[in-house]
């Protein structure tokens, strides 16, 4: 493994088409199982798990379970992030899409806190853990693998298709919802009808486990194990030393790497925990829309990511990763007022008109970067420590507790919209200046030891 050596590895199409499908897939189920609960705790859970009065209250409450997961996204990224590393990204991937599966599933069998009462929002939070320790590797893993695979030529379209995961997801998970919610009566929907999405993700996880078993690891982590073994053996003396000299050598730009890479996905994340998540239950409690309005919105938006998703992939490829993601984050910075604006018209096609723009620049397109401009920051030997816990940690603060000061905010201000335009202002931001003071990665070799900052 040598840093000036060139690793445009040769791989067989067949072999590309189904570790890219396996990425596309395994993201479709971590943001089914997500959306699926971020919906369902917008819409139903504040009333079915917790006993309030006030629905500003349960809606904090509920969007909080939201927030445990991304905790545990946390401790899931270092564990796993770290384990693939040293076994393998394939290995690692098996485990994370079965523990987020069976966890996502067993949340439709669980009791209401009118049957059980306080274990009822104690076994939710369980399994919102578990779900999120195993979703802690998933993306960052499915993108590394898939972007190890692929080309410098493409690799932002083809790390694009890993992306289109979330797209997928939160399209099957928008839509399985908005069937629900158009076909159950309200009686339904709160006694069995929320249950139904949960089960769905069971047939997904059988359908991505099956995928995964046929798959190979990828050349890059091939190269990686086989040198490990031989020092174990001592037969690379010379390579263990240099190694460890590029340890000691490459610490302050690990650091600076992964600031940048925390960086870019603070914003897109925080607009993303915003956009998809918290505005569902916002339309409804303040602005007083149906509870399809919101669904709606994230179907139309994920149709269009098809297109969206790739196209942005191809551009980063050709004017550079960086310059896109400038453009993006301050298009969705300038678009935030105006897209609240829009909102508060309580028109539900001018709310729908916003929400799907704002999703594709400032969610989707910035997410389609993301998942080939990270692995890019980092390392042969660390990236997938390194990407999971950037995008875990940079998650859990925005992500993780951005829905929860939004609900707090919008209730201190009586429901008025603009603390929600001023947050959406300050997370593009965040990623316009982190892609400002990063570096082009663009013609990186994945194969060397050092990182590009």
């Amino acid at each position: 493994m040598n840093n000036s050596k060139s690793t445009d590895h040769t791989i067989n199409n067949k072999e590309l088409i189904k570790v890219t499908a396996s990425g596309w897939l395994g993201t479709a189920m971590e943001f089914m199982d997500f959306q699926l609960y971020s919906l369902a705790a917008a819409i139903v859970f504040n009333k079915i798990f917790f006993a309030n009065d006030d629905p500003s209250m349960g809606l904090i409450m509920s969007m909080g379970t939201y927030g445990a997961g991304y905790c545990a996204r946390l401790l899931g990224a270092w564990f796993f992030g770290r384990l693939g590393d040293k076994i393998g990204r394939r290995d690692v991937l098996f485990f994370t899409i079965s523990l987020m599966g069976i966890s996502s599933t067993a949340i439709g069998f669980l009791p209401t806190y009118a049957q059980v009462g306080i274990w009822a929002p104690i076994g939710l939070v369980i399994l919102r853990i578990l779900q999120g320790f195993g979703a802690g590797a998933e993306i960052s893993g499915a993108s590394v693998m898939t972007v190890e695979f692929a080309q410098k030529k493409n690799r932002g379209f083809i790390g694009s298709f890993v992306c289109l995961g979330t797209a997928s997801g939160t399209l099957f998970a928008s839509l399985i919802w908005t069937i629900i919610l158009s076909k159950c009566s309200e009686t339904a929907l709160y006694s069995w009808g929320w249950r139904v999405p949960f089960y769905a993700s069971f047939l997904i996880m059988i359908i991505a486990i099956l995928i995964r078993l046929f798959i190979k690891e990828s050349p890059i982590m091939a190269a990686k194990k086989e040198l490990l073994e031989k020092e174990r053996l001592k037969e690379l003396n010379e390579v263990t030393k240099e190694i460890n000299i590029e340890k000691s050598r490459k610490h302050k730009s690990t650091v600076k790497s992964f600031l940048v890479s925390a960086g870019l996905r603070f914003g897109q994340a925080g607009n993303s925990g915003l956009m998809q998540t918290y505005l569902a239950g916002f339309l409804v409690t303040y602005i007083g829309v149906n509870s399809t309005v919101a669904t709606k919105a994230n179907i139309i938006s994920s149709l269009i990511a098809f297109l969206t998703i790739p196209l942005v992939g191809w551009i980063g490829d050709k004017i550079s990763r960086r310059l896109t993601y400038m453009i993006l984050s301050l298009t969705t910075a300038i678009f935030a007022i105006p897209m609240m604006m829009l909102i508060n018209t309580h028109n539900t096609v001018l709310i729908t008109i916003a929400m799907v723009i704002g999703l594709n620049t400032g969610v989707q397109g910035l997410s389609a970067l993301e998942n080939v401009t990270l692995p890019e920051l980092f390392g042969s030997l660390h990236r997938m420590t390194l990407v999971s816990l950037s995008k875990e940690i940079a998650g859990l603060i925005s992500v993780g507790f951005g829905p929860i000061i939004a609900a707090s905010f919008v209730a201190k201000a009586s429901g008025s919209w603009w603390p929600l335009a001023l947050m959406v202002i300050f997370f593009s931001l965040v990623t316009f200046f982190s892609a400002k003071f990063a570096v082009n990665t663009n013609q990186r070799d994945l194969d060397d030891l050092d990182d590009p900052m």
